[in-house]
């Protein structure tokens, strides 16, 4: 820290209880200066042959108190008289850091100017601050602290604003230039302090990354940190992602338990101007901030009732990002009074704001480019929010009082979104239906209807055939595609099933006749009984051992066209026995009318195509 000494003399200077100051010397005392409490006894001609206001204030006063003056409202108080007193008897005072703006700001007031007296204390205390304090790094940040006490004065003799100048010039300058002293918050690197063991002798010079100043600076009140980060934007020389950095980290330092997602709210008003204030001054440029960091802004802005316009700029910025998400950042609890854990409404305005973008990006935008990489383009953006979709579904299926309504219009919204696999989302219906086991069978048919079962892996095929949850008509659907699958590259054809069966498959191109009974639908939406999953249990795990194409070494088995043809055959009539014991069931049952077992292959059930009118729309999505 830097510091000066100013006068010779010894300190004289001595007290008598808290309120009293005077100087010991031989010659008596004739001016008591009243500073607030606190009462100085002085001699005149040292003060006011340096100060012209005391040369005013003692002229002007009554002829019986005329060695007796008041100052109620000097800036620094008694302690920053004190100083200046000092300096006026020729006593040893010492400036720093800590105590010069203090002075600065009493001198000006008590007028110690040049046309008072040459060499007098604010000519002193400015040369000291232009080539001492502005030009280290640390002293700026203390004084520019000392300020916010010393308001207007400090404003007013421009120590601010060249308190800011420094800071915000010494942020901005090549990081090439930059010494680690610069900074005092950063513990110093092994190899600093000779402790590494690969320390050969020879110091090598330290890479300074881009943000070495942003820890720095979180020790400021959000008022003047507010000031240092405007005038180190319009300096122009520091990157978005370096301010976006330093605001992340001012707001770590400065909201407690916002690195958790929460903020503590015993100081309301304090906690809310600060994140409206980091909301603020937000860098412009897309991609400069973490959609982490912006969630946990909107969760703060929400828990202090933030104002709308920097909730609204949070869910636009977020909407931007949204594919950088995780599941873990969008779980947002909801507000007191809630029956809801999380709040899912917001996650839904946020994937709305998403397409909105979307639907507006122009993919030759040169900016668009720059900002994102090249795995974040359009398509790929909508691949990776709809799988972030499916997760956080999964997430909140766990919440009993979850309205199927919210799942299912959340899930919706990015049901035109294409991807390859609906693992996610089946996993998500799955968690629902076993939190929610109460729903109807028509609730039941509406979750499903969600998932294109075309889209499953084997693993979840496997999984969902023998899911007691799923509705009849599901388990069919997962059963003919993965037989699809199994014989399309053999070019074999599926084996012929009973109409209703085909009814069930999206499109129902073979529906049954009109003439279908309601109960037989209602009995297709139903779950499956443990005797039809006890049946498909072992028919399922015959398919899937006859279309495993590995031996038990993991090689390509060598099997002969004539082998790969009787297996395709193979597993299209295990296929066949599955769909006809669920058939034979139902017909044990009287659960299916005779109509059904003599429609033609070309009619359509009314109630089916009535009933899911956008399914072939939903699965002929790519």
């Amino acid at each position: 820290m830097k510091f000066m000494k100013l006068g010779s003399k010894p300190d004289s200077f001595q007290t008598d209880g808290d309120n009293i100051r005077y100087v010991a010397t031989e010659l008596a005392t004739d001016l008591v200066v009243n500073i607030g409490d606190v009462k100085f006894y002085l001699h005149k001609f040292p003060l006011l042959s340096k100060s012209a206001r005391l040369q005013k204030l003692v002229a002007t006063s009554s002829d019986e108190n005329s060695d007796e003056i008041h100052i109620q409202d000097i800036p620094g108080g008694p302690a920053a008289f004190e100083i200046c007193a000092k300096f006026c008897y020729g006593m040893t005072v010492t400036l720093n850091a800590y105590n010069v703006v203090a002075a600065r700001c009493a001198a000006e007031y008590l007028e110690m100017y040049e046309t008072v007296e040459k060499g007098n204390l604010i000519y002193k205390i400015d040369v000291f601050l232009n080539l001492s304090i502005f030009r280290s790094w640390k002293d700026s940040i203390i004084v520019l602290q000392t300020t916010k006490s010393l308001l207007p004065w400090s404003e007013e003799i421009k120590v601010v604003s060249h308190c800011l100048d420094s800071i915000a010039s010494k942020a901005s300058i090549d990081t090439s230039k930059v010494e680690w002293s610069y900074t005092y918050n950063r513990k110093k690197l092994p190899s600093e302090n000779g402790n590494s063991p690969q320390w050969n002798g020879v110091r090598k010079p330290q890479m300074v990354p881009k943000d070495w100043w942003v820890e720095d600076l979180c020790e400021l009140h959000i008022d003047l940190y507010k000031r240092v980060i405007t005038t180190i934007k319009t300096k122009s020389r520091v990157s978005g992602d370096v301010i976006g950095e330093a605001l992340n980290a001012y707001a770590l330092r400065r909201l407690p338990g916002f690195s958790k997602g929460t903020v503590q709210n015993n100081d309301f008003i304090k906690y809310r101007s600060l994140v409206e204030t980091i909301v603020r001054l937000l860098p412009t440029e897309r991609g400069t901030v973490s959609c982490s960091f912006l969630l946990r802004l909107l969760r703060a802005a929400i828990l202090l009732d933030c104002g709308e316009m920097e909730r609204n700029e949070l869910m636009r910025r977020i909407g931007q990002q949204l594919p950088e998400a995780t599941v873990t950042d969008l779980l947002i609890r909801a507000p007191a009074g809630e029956a809801t854990i999380y709040d899912v409404d917001i996650v839904h305005n946020l994937v709305e704001e998403f397409v909105t973008h979307s639907s507006q990006i122009d993919p030759t935008d040169n900016e668009f480019q720059k900002s994102r990489s090249p795995k974040f383009g359009p398509d790929a953006c909508k691949v990776l929010v709809a799988k972030l979709i499916d997760g956080y579904l999964a997430e909140i299926a766990r919440d009993p009082n979850l309205h199927l309504s919210k799942f299912v219009y959340l899930a919706e919204i990015v049901a035109s979104f294409s991807r390859p696999s609906h693992d996610g989302l089946y996993r998500a219906i799955d968690m629902y239906l076993k939190e929610h086991p109460g729903i109807s069978k028509s609730e039941r048919k509406r979750i499903c209807r969600l998932m294109d079962c075309r889209k499953l892996s084997a693993e979840a095929c496997m999984h969902a055939v023998q899911n007691e949850r799923l509705p009849l008509r599901v388990v069919v659907q997962v059963l003919f595609f993965e037989q699809v699958r199994a014989t399309a590259s053999a070019g074999n054809s599926t084996p012929d099933l009973p109409g209703s069966i085909r009814a069930l498959l999206p499109g129902g191109s073979h529906g049954s006749s009109r003439s279908t009974t309601t109960n037989t639908e209602e009995d297709w939406d139903s779950v499956p009984t443990a005797e039809d999953i006890k049946a498909l249990k072992g028919e399922l795990v015959t398919l899937r051992l006859g279309s495993s194409g590995t031996d038990r070494n993991g090689n390509d088995a060598a099997k002969s066209d004539a082998e790969k043809i009787a297996a395709n055959r193979m597993k299209g009539l295990v296929m066949s026995k599955i769909f006809s014991k669920l058939w034979s069931s139902k017909e044990r049952h009287g659960e299916i009318s005779s109509s059904d077992t003599s429609e033609s292959p070309g009619s359509v059930n009314a109630e089916e195509t009535k009933s899911t009118p956008s399914r072939s729309r939903r699965h002929s999505l790519s």
